[in-house]
């Protein structure tokens, strides 16, 4: 290690709902780890989202193992109720988080069979990794002709800054998922004007949406990784659910969806057919990528574009696991991947250790920090 930082068994890469269950059950397990997080404070991606996100607007958040979140006030901002109980969680549980950390890369081969994160700390060894990046840091911005030539304001949900700054504006919606929703429902209500267009027809999914059908959507994206391809989101093969306002937009017009344009001009946009819409701003709801540029040293990438994962593993290297990525790209999914990546992890260290024998820990500065965190409480309700 360099600046002084003692290596450990495992680096944990983030500190959203995925870092922290991951490393709520590397301390239950007596495994020496540190997350590093690149955000200023608790709260993951939560923290960045728009004030207009109060609690009771977001769709299926789901309490860390150990510590429920109750009676929060659905009408503060998301961010402040999952951000004060992210704080907490840490507290509790005394888990090691440093921040902020950033992340620039991870490298491997080493004659010693450890990992080195290059960091903007220094550099940590590891003899296994949990990268729980998610998707915020890489938000996806599709390219369309004429797109330079356009006169008014391009932003991404990335930087959505509520609807206040929208009043009089005409304003074009792309992408089909629910931030779109979300953004024109609050949008109209002060806009001078809103057009929605997406590349496909949005489907709306009306009734209750159980546990078999939670299976067979986390299914088709599991499939995808396994395949090695980029993994979808979880709620892209869900649809969009139908409740009480999205209903009332749909009947009052500002749900009406367009096709895809064809270019866009210096105006608007404008299709093959001859159709324009005029706009003063262009708001790009087209979703994100996972964050995971750090891990290119690695090699782990397909020819499909996407990182083949058995689990949670990397199919490629069994030190790395990702958490938060594909099929458990969701709070409760993030959960329950968290603690399957620590059993298996468990498991990848006892085999080293056994195979090692006496000589392991003659690293000198890389010698594992194998001493137990500070003890987990029994779960209590918060």
């Amino acid at each position: 290690m360099v600046r002084g930082a003692a290596g450990v068994d495992v680096v944990v890469i983030g500190a959203g709902q995925a870092g922290l269950s991951s490393a709520y059950h590397l301390a239950r397990a007596g495994i020496g780890y540190v997350v590093l997080d690149h955000a200023p404070r608790p709260g993951g991606a939560w923290q960045f989202r728009w004030p207009s996100l109060t609690y009771g607007k977001v769709h299926g958040m789901h309490s860390l193992p150990g510590m429920e979140l109750t009676d929060a006030d659905p009408g503060r901002p998301s961010s402040a109720v999952i951000g004060e109980y992210f704080a907490a969680y840490e507290d509790r549980f005394g888990l090691r988080v440093r921040r902020p950390v950033h992340v620039t890369a991870v490298r491997g081969g080493g004659s010693d069979g450890r990992l080195r994160v290059e960091t903007s700390a220094g550099t940590w060894s590891a003899r296994a990794l949990i990268n729980a990046t998610g998707t915020w840091d890489r938000p996806f911005w599709p390219r369309y002709a004429g797109q330079e030539t356009f006169r008014g304001r391009q932003l991404h949900t990335a930087n959505y800054p509520g609807p206040q700054e929208f009043a009089g504006a005409r304003v074009l919606v792309v992408g089909g998922g629910t931030s779109a929703v979300q953004h024109l429902l609050e949008i109209a209500e002060v806009a001078a004007g809103t057009t929605w267009v997406t590349r496909r027809p949005p489907v709306f999914r009306d009734g209750s949406f159980g546990e078999a059908e939670g299976r067979a959507a986390v299914a088709l994206v599991d499939e995808r990784v396994r395949q090695g391809l980029p993994p979808q989101s979880v709620v892209s093969v869900t649809g969009l659910p139908l409740n009480e306002a999205v209903r009332e937009g749909l009947a009052s017009g500002v749900l009406d969806r367009r096709p895809m344009f064809d270019r866009i001009t210096p105006t608007g946009a404008a299709w093959a057919d001859g159709r324009q819409v005029e706009a003063d701003v262009i708001l790009w709801a087209t979703g994100f990528r996972a964050a995971i540029d750090h891990l290119a040293p690695l090699h782990l990438r397909e020819s499909g574009g996407g990182i083949r994962v058995e689990g949670t593993r990397a199919v490629r290297d069994e030190r790395i696991h990702l958490v938060g990525y594909g099929p458990s790209a969701s709070t409760v999914g993030a959960n329950r991947a968290g603690g399957a990546a620590v059993r298996e992890i468990r498991r990848f260290l006892e085999r080293g250790a056994a195979g090692a024998g006496s000589a392991e820990g003659t690293h000198g500065a890389d010698r594992t920090d194998t001493r137990r965190p500070d003890p987990v409480p029994s779960a209590q309700p918060a």
